[in-house]
C-alpha cells in the first residue's frame, strides 16, 4: 500500500481533505501492518511458549506481561521522544522546511543512543527489584528475570527504531516502518525457535530464549529503518553534526514529557493491575504430575492482553495516521482539516473495531483462546474477561485514536493528566476492589478494565470536541 500523495514530502491536506476516508486508511494500513508484525514479536512469544511441557507454559506465559511491562518500562518512557519527532517533522515538512524536519530526526536519533545507553544500564541495575515488587511466584519471577535481562539489552535498539519511524511517519511514508517489521519478525520467528527449543544447534533456553529473539531482531529492524532514512539523506541532510541543537533536543523533550510521564502511569497501574490476578493466583494443582500450582489467573491475563494488544496496536496505527494529518494541517493553518481527519478516523475506527470486537467477544472467543494455551483451566479463566474486552474493543479504538490525534496536536499535558487521573482513579482502586474484595475474582478484574475503557474514550472525545488542541504553537 502506497503512501498517501505528498508535496515535496509534506502531504496535500487539501487535496487529501475531498476523500477523507480514502487518506486515513491508505495512511493507517501501512502502519497498522507494520505496528501489528512488530506486535507478532510478544505474541509469537506466547504461541511458542504454549509449546513448552504444562508445567513450564503457564509459568511462562504468567512470567511474560510482567516482564513486558518493566521493559516498556524504561523503554517506553524513552521511545516516547516519537511523540515531539513526528510532530516537529510533520508541521516543518508542512511548512516545506526540509533540512528543517532533518535536523529533527538527527536529534532525536542522538538522543535515543545516548538515553539508551542510560536507561539500559538503569534497567539492567533495578531489574529484578521491579519484577519483584510485582508480587510474583517464585517460579515466575525466575521465569520473567531469565526473560528481561536479555529484553532490557534491547532498549537503544527498540526506543531508537521508533525515533526514526516517528520521522517517516510525520513525512508521510509509513511503508518504511512496515518493511522494516516484517523483515524484523522473520527473523524473531527464527530466532525464538531456535532459542527456546534448542535447534540448530543453539541452546534450548526455554523462554529466555525469546528473549534473546526479540533483542537480536529490534538490531535488525533497527539497521533497517536506518538504511532508509540513509536514502533521505539528500533532500533532509539529516546526517550533519551541524544539525544538533540542544535547543531543539530540549523542546522536543518538553514536548515529550508528559507523553513519558503517561507511559509510566501506564505502567506502573498496569503492573499493579497484573499484581492483583498474581495475587489471586493459587491452591489450584496443574492436571499433570508436577505437583505445582497452576498460576492460571497470570498466565490468562497475559493471554488476554496479548490478544488485545492486537487490537491496541492496530487503533494506535489510526491514531498515528491521525496524529500525522492532524499536524501537518496545524502546519498549513488549518484546524478546520485537524478536526475532520480526526473525527474521520474515529468513524473509521468504529467500524472497523466492532467488526473486530465481534469476532473476538461474540462469535469466536473459544476458538481464539484454543490457539493461545492447552491449559483447560487458563482456558476457562479467560473466556468472560475476553468477551467483556471484545464488547469495548470500539470504544477502546475511540480513546487510543484520539489520544493520539491529542499527541498531534502537541496536547500532550492534558493526555498524560487524563490518564493519571484514569489509572489511578478507576482502573488500579476498582480491580482492586472488585477481584480481591469481592467473589468476582479475575473477572472483576476485567470489569474495572473495561470501566477505565469507557471513561478514557469519553474524556478524549470531550476534549477533541473542544478548541484549545488547535491553538497549540510549536
Amino acid at each position: 500500500m502506497a503512501a498517501p500523495p505528498t508535496m515535496q514530502g509534506a502531504l496535500d491536506v487539501d487535496a487529501l481533505s475531498k476523500t477523507p476516508i480514502r487518506a486515513v486508511l491508505r495512511m493507517a494500513l501501512p502502519t497498522m501492518g507494520a505496528m501489528l508484525l512488530q506486535s507478532l514479536v510478544n505474541e509469537i512469544d506466547i504461541l511458542f511458549f504454549s509449546k513448552l511441557p504444562a508445567c513450564d507454559a503457564s509459568t511462562a506465559q504468567a512470567a511474560l506481561l510482567p516482564s513486558l511491562l518493566t521493559v516498556w518500562l524504561f523503554g517506553g518512557t524513552l521511545s516516547a521522544i516519537s511523540v515531539g519527532t513526528q510532530t516537529y517533522t510533520a508541521r516543518r515538512a508542512a511548512e516545506k522546511d526540509f533540512e528543517g524536519a532533518g535536523q529533527v530526526v538527527m536529534n532525536a536519533l542522538l538522543f535515543c543512543v545516548v538515553g539508551g545507553v542510560i536507561m539500559m544500564g538503569i534497567a539492567t541495575l533495578s531489574l529484578h527489584k521491579i519484577l519483584s515488587a510485582q508480587k510474583l511466584r517464585p517460579d515466575v519471577l525466575e521465569t520473567a528475570y531469565a526473560y528481561s535481562k536479555w529484553r532490557v539489552l534491547g532498549i537503544v535498539s527498540m526506543a531508537t527504531t521508533i525515533g526514526v519511524k516517528a520521522f517517516f511517519d510525520g513525512i508521510g511514508k509509513t511503508h518504511v516502518h512496515f518493511v522494516a517489521s516484517l523483515v524484523m519478525n522473520i527473523f524473531n520467528v527464527t530466532f525464538c525457535y531456535m532459542f527456546i527449543f534448542g535447534k540448530f544447534g543453539a541452546p534450548a533456553m526455554g523462554a529466555a530464549g525469546a528473549g534473546v529473539g526479540a533483542f537480536a531482531s529490534t538490531w535488525i529492524g533497527l539497521f533497517i529503518v536506518l538504511f532508509y532514512a540513509s536514502r533521505e539523506q539528500g533532500k533532509y541532510r539529516w546526517f550533519r553534526l551541524s544539525n544538533v541543537n540542544r535547543s531543539l533536543i530540549w523542546d522536543m523533550v518538553k514536548l515529550a514529557a508528559p507523553a513519558a510521564l503517561a507511559t509510566i502511569v501506564m505502567m506502573v497501574g498496569f503492573g499493579l493491575f497484573n499484581s492483583f490476578s498474581a495475587t489471586l493466583d493459587g491452591g489450584r494443582k496443574l492436571d499433570g504430575s508436577c505437583g505445582a500450582e497452576e498460576p492460571l489467573n497470570g498466565a490468562a491475563t497475559t493471554n488476554i492482553v496479548g490478544i488485545m494488544k492486537l487490537i491496541f496496536t492496530a487503533c494506535l496505527a489510526f491514531g498515528a495516521a491521525t496524529a500525522t494529518f492532524v499536524s501537518q494541517s496545524l502546519g498549513a493553518k488549518r484546524p478546520d482539516l485537524a478536526s475532520r481527519f480526526g473525527w474521520t478516523s474515529v468513524r473509521i475506527g468504529l467500524v472497523v473495531f466492532g467488526v473486530v470486537g465481534l469476532f473476538v467477544g461474540v462469535l469466536f472467543p473459544q476458538q481464539i483462546i484454543s490457539i493461545m494455551t492447552h491449559s483447560e483451566a487458563v482456558r476457562a479463566a479467560m473466556l468472560m474477561p475476553l468477551r467483556m474486552m471484545g464488547v469495548a474493543t470500539p470504544l477502546i479504538a475511540v480513546a487510543l485514536i484520539l489520544s493520539e490525534a491529542l499527541f498531534g496536536a502537541g496536547s500532550t499535558k492534558f493526555v498524560a493528566a487524563a490518564q493519571l487521573v484514569l489509572i489511578f482513579g478507576i482502573l488500579v482502586p476498582l480491580s482492586w476492589f472488585l477481584s480481591l474484595k469481592t467473589p468476582l475474582g479475575l473477572t472483576g478484574m476485567w470489569m474495572a478494565a473495561v470501566a477505565y475503557s469507557v471513561c478514557a474514550a469519553a474524556v478524549m472525545a470531550q476534549k477533541f470536541r473542544g478548541d484549545s488542541w488547535k491553538a497549540i504553537k510549536l
